[in-house]
Protein backbone atom coordinates (compact mmCIF):
# COMPACT_ATOMS: atom_id res chain seq x y z
CA UNK A 1 0.00 0.00 0.00
CA UNK A 2 1.69 3.52 -0.79
CA UNK A 3 2.32 5.92 1.69
CA UNK A 4 0.96 9.46 2.39
CA UNK A 5 2.80 12.09 0.80
CA UNK A 6 4.31 14.04 3.28
CA UNK A 7 5.90 17.86 3.48
CA UNK A 8 9.19 18.09 4.23
CA UNK A 9 10.01 19.13 7.56
CA UNK A 10 12.14 22.66 6.49
CA UNK A 11 8.29 23.62 5.43
CA UNK A 12 6.66 22.89 8.66
CA UNK A 13 9.63 24.65 10.37
CA UNK A 14 9.17 27.95 8.66
CA UNK A 15 8.72 31.48 10.48
CA UNK A 16 4.94 32.49 10.06
CA UNK A 17 5.93 35.11 12.25
CA UNK A 18 3.44 38.59 10.85
CA UNK A 19 1.53 36.24 8.32
CA UNK A 20 -2.31 35.75 8.63
CA UNK A 21 -4.67 33.02 7.78
CA UNK A 22 -8.02 32.05 7.49
CA UNK A 23 -9.36 28.58 8.44
CA UNK A 24 -12.98 27.80 7.37
CA UNK A 25 -14.19 24.77 9.44
CA UNK A 26 -11.43 25.09 11.98
CA UNK A 27 -12.04 23.14 14.75
CA UNK A 28 -12.63 20.23 13.63
CA UNK A 29 -11.00 17.13 11.61
CA UNK A 30 -7.91 18.43 9.39
CA UNK A 31 -9.13 21.83 9.41
CA UNK A 32 -8.12 22.07 13.36
CA UNK A 33 -5.04 20.67 12.27
CA UNK A 34 -3.87 22.88 9.94
CA UNK A 35 -4.95 25.97 12.48
CA UNK A 36 -2.54 24.14 14.80
CA UNK A 37 0.70 23.95 12.88
CA UNK A 38 0.12 27.30 11.65
CA UNK A 39 0.17 28.47 14.56
CA UNK A 40 2.66 26.27 15.68
CA UNK A 41 4.87 28.18 13.13
CA UNK A 42 3.77 31.71 14.83
CA UNK A 43 0.98 32.90 12.76
CA UNK A 44 -2.32 34.33 13.35
CA UNK A 45 -4.80 32.06 12.57
CA UNK A 46 -8.91 32.82 12.08
CA UNK A 47 -10.04 29.84 13.11
CA UNK A 48 -13.60 30.31 11.39
CA UNK A 49 -16.25 27.85 12.16
CA UNK A 50 -20.34 27.65 13.05
CA UNK A 51 -19.89 27.34 16.58
CA UNK A 52 -17.42 29.39 18.30
CA UNK A 53 -17.85 28.07 21.87
CA UNK A 54 -16.49 25.14 20.25
CA UNK A 55 -13.78 26.97 18.68
CA UNK A 56 -12.58 28.49 21.97
CA UNK A 57 -12.66 25.47 23.51
CA UNK A 58 -10.10 24.11 21.09
CA UNK A 59 -8.33 26.97 20.68
CA UNK A 60 -7.43 26.49 24.73
CA UNK A 61 -6.00 23.28 23.87
CA UNK A 62 -3.95 24.30 20.84
CA UNK A 63 -2.65 27.22 23.16
CA UNK A 64 -2.03 24.87 25.96
CA UNK A 65 0.37 22.63 23.60
CA UNK A 66 2.40 25.44 23.71
CA UNK A 67 1.72 27.27 20.14
CA UNK A 68 3.25 30.79 19.33
CA UNK A 69 0.96 32.85 17.58
CA UNK A 70 -2.28 34.13 18.37
CA UNK A 71 -5.42 32.06 17.35
CA UNK A 72 -8.69 34.09 16.69
CA UNK A 73 -12.02 32.54 16.96
CA UNK A 74 -14.77 33.62 14.71
CA UNK A 75 -18.24 32.94 13.99
CA UNK A 76 -18.84 31.69 10.21
CA UNK A 77 -22.02 29.34 8.63
CA UNK A 78 -21.20 28.66 4.93
CA UNK A 79 -25.16 27.43 4.32
CA UNK A 80 -25.99 31.16 5.06
CA UNK A 81 -24.70 34.03 2.58
CA UNK A 82 -25.95 37.02 5.51
CA UNK A 83 -23.27 34.83 8.02
CA UNK A 84 -20.72 34.68 5.41
CA UNK A 85 -20.82 38.33 4.78
CA UNK A 86 -20.63 39.56 8.22
CA UNK A 87 -17.84 37.32 9.02
CA UNK A 88 -15.91 38.89 6.00
CA UNK A 89 -17.13 42.54 7.35
CA UNK A 90 -15.69 41.47 10.86
CA UNK A 91 -12.59 40.54 9.51
CA UNK A 92 -11.56 43.27 7.60
CA UNK A 93 -12.64 45.40 10.06
CA UNK A 94 -9.64 43.35 12.57
CA UNK A 95 -6.97 42.33 9.89
CA UNK A 96 -5.58 44.25 7.56
CA UNK A 97 -3.49 41.74 5.88
CA UNK A 98 -4.57 37.94 4.49
CA UNK A 99 -1.68 36.13 3.66
CA UNK A 100 -3.65 32.50 3.09
CA UNK A 101 -7.04 31.45 2.89
CA UNK A 102 -7.55 27.67 3.52
CA UNK A 103 -11.47 27.04 2.16
CA UNK A 104 -11.30 23.34 4.12
CA UNK A 105 -15.16 23.10 5.41
CA UNK A 106 -17.65 20.57 4.03
CA UNK A 107 -20.06 18.41 4.37
CA UNK A 108 -20.52 15.14 2.56
CA UNK A 109 -23.56 12.97 1.66
CA UNK A 110 -26.17 14.60 3.47
CA UNK A 111 -29.95 13.67 3.30
CA UNK A 112 -31.49 16.06 0.67
CA UNK A 113 -32.52 19.38 2.45
CA UNK A 114 -31.31 23.01 1.44
CA UNK A 115 -28.89 26.39 2.56
CA UNK A 116 -30.36 29.05 4.34
CA UNK A 117 -30.95 30.84 0.36
CA UNK A 118 -32.42 28.02 -0.98
CA UNK A 119 -29.84 26.02 -2.55
CA UNK A 120 -29.33 21.90 -2.18
CA UNK A 121 -27.06 21.84 1.11
CA UNK A 122 -23.63 20.33 -0.79
CA UNK A 123 -23.44 22.69 -3.59
CA UNK A 124 -24.61 25.82 -0.99
CA UNK A 125 -22.31 25.01 1.77
CA UNK A 126 -18.92 23.24 -0.14
CA UNK A 127 -19.14 26.02 -3.00
CA UNK A 128 -21.35 28.76 -2.90
CA UNK A 129 -20.60 29.65 0.42
CA UNK A 130 -16.66 29.35 -0.21
CA UNK A 131 -17.12 30.91 -3.61
CA UNK A 132 -18.79 34.19 -1.56
CA UNK A 133 -16.27 34.59 0.70
CA UNK A 134 -13.00 34.22 -1.24
CA UNK A 135 -15.00 37.36 -3.20
CA UNK A 136 -15.22 39.07 -0.19
CA UNK A 137 -11.66 38.63 1.05
CA UNK A 138 -9.52 38.86 -2.62
CA UNK A 139 -8.76 42.66 -2.26
CA UNK A 140 -7.06 42.03 1.01
CA UNK A 141 -5.34 38.92 -0.54
CA UNK A 142 -4.51 41.23 -3.47
CA UNK A 143 -3.07 43.71 -0.97
CA UNK A 144 -1.01 40.94 1.07
CA UNK A 145 0.66 39.11 -1.81
CA UNK A 146 1.82 36.84 -2.20
CA UNK A 147 -0.54 35.17 -0.84
CA UNK A 148 -2.44 31.49 -1.37
CA UNK A 149 -5.73 30.30 -1.39
CA UNK A 150 -6.36 27.06 -1.18
CA UNK A 151 -9.92 24.94 -1.84
CA UNK A 152 -10.57 21.87 -0.67
CA UNK A 153 -12.08 19.51 -2.95
CA UNK A 154 -11.59 15.59 -2.83
CA UNK A 155 -10.88 12.91 -5.45
CA UNK A 156 -14.70 12.45 -5.21
CA UNK A 157 -14.63 15.37 -7.67
CA UNK A 158 -13.87 12.06 -10.23
CA UNK A 159 -16.30 9.56 -9.31
CA UNK A 160 -18.56 9.39 -5.78
CA UNK A 161 -19.33 6.20 -4.69
CA UNK A 162 -19.76 5.07 -8.84
CA UNK A 163 -21.28 8.66 -9.49
CA UNK A 164 -19.12 10.88 -12.11
CA UNK A 165 -18.36 14.00 -11.04
CA UNK A 166 -20.31 16.79 -13.10
CA UNK A 167 -21.78 19.81 -12.76
CA UNK A 168 -25.11 19.50 -13.40
CA UNK A 169 -25.82 23.29 -14.82
CA UNK A 170 -29.60 22.57 -16.03
CA UNK A 171 -30.15 21.09 -12.43
CA UNK A 172 -27.76 22.61 -9.68
CA UNK A 173 -30.33 21.78 -7.03
CA UNK A 174 -31.51 18.98 -7.98
CA UNK A 175 -34.94 20.79 -8.49
CA UNK A 176 -36.06 18.31 -11.61
CA UNK A 177 -33.82 15.57 -11.00
CA UNK A 178 -33.90 12.68 -7.99
CA UNK A 179 -31.98 13.75 -5.24
CA UNK A 180 -28.11 11.71 -4.92
CA UNK A 181 -26.20 12.66 -1.63
CA UNK A 182 -22.80 11.28 -3.45
CA UNK A 183 -23.75 12.96 -6.80
CA UNK A 184 -24.51 15.78 -5.15
CA UNK A 185 -21.13 15.63 -3.07
CA UNK A 186 -19.18 14.98 -6.48
CA UNK A 187 -20.78 17.89 -8.31
CA UNK A 188 -19.94 20.17 -5.49
CA UNK A 189 -16.07 18.83 -5.24
CA UNK A 190 -15.45 18.94 -8.94
CA UNK A 191 -16.96 22.89 -8.27
CA UNK A 192 -14.38 23.54 -5.69
CA UNK A 193 -11.63 22.37 -8.26
CA UNK A 194 -12.98 24.37 -10.88
CA UNK A 195 -13.86 27.45 -8.86
CA UNK A 196 -9.79 26.90 -7.78
CA UNK A 197 -8.86 26.98 -11.87
CA UNK A 198 -10.72 29.20 -13.00
CA UNK A 199 -9.78 31.89 -10.17
CA UNK A 200 -6.13 30.99 -10.86
CA UNK A 201 -6.27 32.67 -14.75
CA UNK A 202 -8.19 35.79 -12.96
CA UNK A 203 -5.54 36.34 -10.48
CA UNK A 204 -3.08 36.08 -12.89
CA UNK A 205 -0.24 39.08 -12.03
CA UNK A 206 -1.77 39.60 -8.37
CA UNK A 207 0.63 37.49 -6.78
CA UNK A 208 -2.24 35.98 -5.57
CA UNK A 209 -1.70 32.06 -6.01
CA UNK A 210 -5.32 29.38 -6.41
CA UNK A 211 -5.25 25.54 -5.99
CA UNK A 212 -7.31 23.22 -4.86
CA UNK A 213 -6.11 19.81 -2.86
CA UNK A 214 -7.59 16.72 -2.18
CA UNK A 215 -6.80 15.67 1.43
CA UNK A 216 -7.06 12.09 1.43
CA UNK A 217 -9.52 9.79 2.94
CA UNK A 218 -8.99 11.30 6.26
CA UNK A 219 -10.69 9.89 9.74
CA UNK A 220 -13.01 12.80 10.37
CA UNK A 221 -16.94 13.40 11.19
CA UNK A 222 -17.34 14.10 7.42
CA UNK A 223 -18.09 10.57 7.18
CA UNK A 224 -21.18 11.52 10.17
CA UNK A 225 -23.99 11.76 7.51
CA UNK A 226 -22.79 8.17 5.80
CA UNK A 227 -22.24 6.17 9.04
CA UNK A 228 -22.10 7.26 13.20
CA UNK A 229 -18.36 8.35 13.47
CA UNK A 230 -17.89 5.42 16.06
CA UNK A 231 -17.97 2.73 13.66
CA UNK A 232 -15.67 4.40 11.82
CA UNK A 233 -13.46 5.46 14.15
CA UNK A 234 -13.52 2.41 16.39
CA UNK A 235 -15.75 -0.66 14.55
CA UNK A 236 -14.03 -0.37 11.07
CA UNK A 237 -11.11 1.36 11.85
CA UNK A 238 -8.54 -1.43 11.68
CA UNK A 239 -10.14 -1.95 8.43
CA UNK A 240 -10.37 1.49 6.93
CA UNK A 241 -6.45 1.74 7.95
CA UNK A 242 -6.11 -1.20 5.67
CA UNK A 243 -8.43 0.02 2.41
CA UNK A 244 -6.14 3.70 2.75
CA UNK A 245 -7.83 5.45 5.41
CA UNK A 246 -5.40 7.79 7.44
CA UNK A 247 -4.75 10.39 10.27
CA UNK A 248 -5.88 13.72 10.23
CA UNK A 249 -1.96 15.05 10.83
CA UNK A 250 -1.74 12.96 7.38
CA UNK A 251 -4.40 14.52 5.85
CA UNK A 252 -3.60 18.07 6.44
CA UNK A 253 0.18 17.80 4.81
CA UNK A 254 -1.21 18.19 1.40
CA UNK A 255 -2.90 21.58 2.43
CA UNK A 256 0.19 23.01 4.34
CA UNK A 257 1.98 21.74 0.83
CA UNK A 258 -0.29 24.08 -1.57
CA UNK A 259 -0.36 26.47 1.59
CA UNK A 260 3.43 27.24 2.01
CA UNK A 261 6.13 25.18 -0.92
CA UNK A 262 7.42 28.22 -2.84
CA UNK A 263 6.99 26.26 -6.10
CA UNK A 264 3.09 25.89 -5.95
CA UNK A 265 1.51 25.88 -9.76
CA UNK A 266 -1.46 28.46 -10.07
CA UNK A 267 -4.56 26.32 -10.90
CA UNK A 268 -3.16 23.16 -10.24
CA UNK A 269 -5.03 19.99 -8.29
CA UNK A 270 -2.94 18.54 -5.49
CA UNK A 271 -4.05 15.15 -4.39
CA UNK A 272 -3.18 12.60 -1.35
CA UNK A 273 -3.68 9.27 -1.80
CA UNK A 274 -7.15 8.73 -3.45
CA UNK A 275 -8.96 6.64 -5.31
CA UNK A 276 -10.01 7.56 -8.97
CA UNK A 277 -10.92 6.24 -12.38
CA UNK A 278 -7.12 5.66 -13.26
CA UNK A 279 -5.46 3.25 -10.66
CA UNK A 280 -2.22 5.10 -11.32
CA UNK A 281 -3.71 8.63 -10.11
CA UNK A 282 -4.43 6.67 -6.58
CA UNK A 283 -1.13 7.42 -5.16
CA UNK A 284 -1.76 10.95 -5.42
CA UNK A 285 0.86 13.48 -6.41
CA UNK A 286 1.63 17.34 -5.52
CA UNK A 287 0.62 18.13 -8.33
CA UNK A 288 -1.73 15.62 -10.18
CA UNK A 289 -3.76 15.81 -13.01
CA UNK A 290 -7.00 14.74 -12.96
CA UNK A 291 -8.52 11.79 -14.50
CA UNK A 292 -11.70 13.31 -15.01
CA UNK A 293 -12.34 15.04 -18.37
CA UNK A 294 -15.30 17.27 -16.53
CA UNK A 295 -12.18 18.78 -14.82
CA UNK A 296 -10.78 20.18 -17.56
CA UNK A 297 -12.90 22.35 -19.41
CA UNK A 298 -11.83 25.64 -18.92
CA UNK A 299 -15.32 26.76 -20.47
CA UNK A 300 -17.57 25.04 -17.99
CA UNK A 301 -14.99 26.82 -15.04
CA UNK A 302 -16.01 30.05 -16.14
CA UNK A 303 -19.31 29.09 -16.91
CA UNK A 304 -19.26 28.32 -12.97
CA UNK A 305 -17.73 31.58 -12.28
CA UNK A 306 -20.37 33.54 -13.92
CA UNK A 307 -23.53 30.99 -12.19
CA UNK A 308 -22.08 31.68 -8.88
CA UNK A 309 -21.75 35.20 -9.05
CA UNK A 310 -25.53 35.67 -9.99
CA UNK A 311 -26.16 33.19 -7.32
CA UNK A 312 -24.66 34.76 -4.39
CA UNK A 313 -25.39 38.16 -5.26
CA UNK A 314 -22.71 39.53 -6.42
CA UNK A 315 -22.03 41.69 -9.45
CA UNK A 316 -21.21 40.98 -12.84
Amino acid sequence: MARPLMCPPALLQKDLAGKTYVVTGGNSGIGLVTVEQLAKQGATVVLACRRPDEGEAKKSEIVGRGAKGEIVVMALDLADLSSVRAFAAAFQEKFKTLHGLVNNAGIMNTPKGTTKDGFESQFGTNHLGHYLLTELLLDVLKASAPSRVVCLSSCFHDKAMGRDGVIHFDDLNFTSRPYDGWDAYAQSKLANLLHASHLAERLKGTGVVAVSVHPGWVRTNLARASMPTWVQDIVLRPVFSLMGMIEPWEGTQTTLHALLADDVVPGAFYSQLGTYREKAANKGGWPLTSPNPNAHKPDDAKRLDVISRQLVGLPA
